[in-house]
């Protein structure tokens, strides 16, 4: 690992580093489900392994954790993902100017990684210095990537605690997220007819052409200031020299106003089934919804508790609400109230990623003050 003389190396960042050398995109999380199931060990935890990964496809499932409660309060559970978004590079985590970076020219990882030491080191900390607690549960997700399905795989009723927290969000420390989106998605195939595109293309009916058409007519990107929609995803044909007979493209719509999201989907299903008529093609859709939003009065008790951890450690929360999904969402769906705080990773999901050195030593802080301030209510 790379330092330089101004960044100071401890123990959170030793673990950082060495858990963004392990590779974990999402289905590939065994490396680093082992080497977080021998940090608890080694802190003389009990944990265990669920066997979601027959369900998710991935190569690891989700790891538990509990430490029973030591005095009366609030029973908190915290909760990471262990994987991360696809790698395009190496992954060579260096530490300049009291900032962590990728010097392999892809993700850093970050997201999530700070949160797992975060909740390590926290929860260390309450054990080494045998601080009293109101029951303290650690859940270490997959998948999260790929659709929160970790998170949605994991049996909920085996958590004791009714509260949660989650530190994935990208922003300064302070930021509570009380609103977080529904998100569906629709991927649309077009069926055309495959001709020779040089001797008789009039007898073809080309799906991209239809596709084309249906995607210039849907209303995308920022809709309203509760509202996205995205094409992501294309793709079609066979060869340059033969009209595509198939195209397939998928939309990323959310809102957090459901009934907004029910009628934008309707909109663009009308848009792309009329599209495809013009053309002479035929449409299949599918619709999938990914996850369920939420949305947190600030008077909630769960807000007030992270406000009251927040101000411990010298941060003014700011409320805001989020256009991304985590696994707060899931657990929320469920009937449990978990809430997202940012942790201070930044540019996530691109070779820039990056997060300060005082961020992630500031994270632990703020889940011993989470654990205080459950204990006092």
């Amino acid at each position: 690992m790379a330092t330089t003389a101004t960044a100071p190396v401890t123990e959170i960042v030793d673990l950082f580093v060495e858990l963004c050398t392990i590779p974990s995109p999402a289905g590939e999380e065994r490396r680093i489900a082992d080497r977080v199931g021998a940090e608890l060990t080694a802190l003389g935890l009990d944990w265990d392994e669920d066997g979601s990964a027959g369900t998710t496809g991935s190569t690891a499932g989700n790891l538990y954790c509990r430490l029973p409660p030591t005095a009366p309060g609030t029973p908190l559970f915290l909760c990471a993902h262990l994987d991360t978004v696809a790698l395009d590079g190496a992954l060579e985590p260096v530490v300049e100017g009291g900032t962590v970076r990728n010097a392999g020219g892809t993700i850093l990882g970050a997201d999530n990684k700070a949160a797992i030491v975060a909740m390590i080191e926290g929860v260390r900390r309450v054990v080494e210095e045998g601080r009293p607690h109101a029951g303290v549960e650690l859940v270490f997700t997959t998948m999260e990537e790929l659709g929160l399905r970790g998170a949605y795989a994991f049996d909920h009723a085996r958590l004791h605690a009714r509260t949660g927290f989650v530190y994935d969000q990208q922003a300064a420390i302070g930021s509570i997220v009380v609103g977080a989106p529904w998100q569906r998605w629709i991927r649309a195939r077009l069926h055309g007819r495959a001709a020779h595109a040089g001797m008789v293309p009039e007898e073809g009916r080309s799906a991209i052409v239809a596709a084309s058409r249906a995607i210039a007519d849907l209303r995308l990107g920022r809709i309203d200031e509760e509202t996205t929609a995205n094409v992501g995803l294309i793709s079609g044909g066979t060869a340059r020299n033969v009209v595509p007979e198939w195209c397939t493209f998928d939309t990323d719509v959310r809102s957090h106003d459901e009934r907004k999201l029910s009628g934008l989907v309707q909109e663009l299903l009308d848009a792309m089934a009329y599209a495809a008529s013009t053309s002479d093609c035929t449409l299949e859709t599918e619709v999938v919804q990914l996850y369920g939003g939420y949305r947190f009065d600030p008077r909630d008790p769960a807000i007030a508790l992270a406000s009251a951890a927040l101000r411990r450690v010298g941060r003014e929360p700011v409320l805001e609400r989020t256009g991304g999904g985590a696994d707060a969402n899931v657990f929320n769906e469920r009937g449990l109230v978990c809430v997202n705080l940012a942790n201070g990773m930044a540019d996530i999901h691109t070779a820039d990623e990056h997060i300060a050195v005082a961020d992630l030593e500031l994270m632990a802080a703020v889940t011993v003050a989470l654990v205080e301030a459950a204990l006092e209510g």
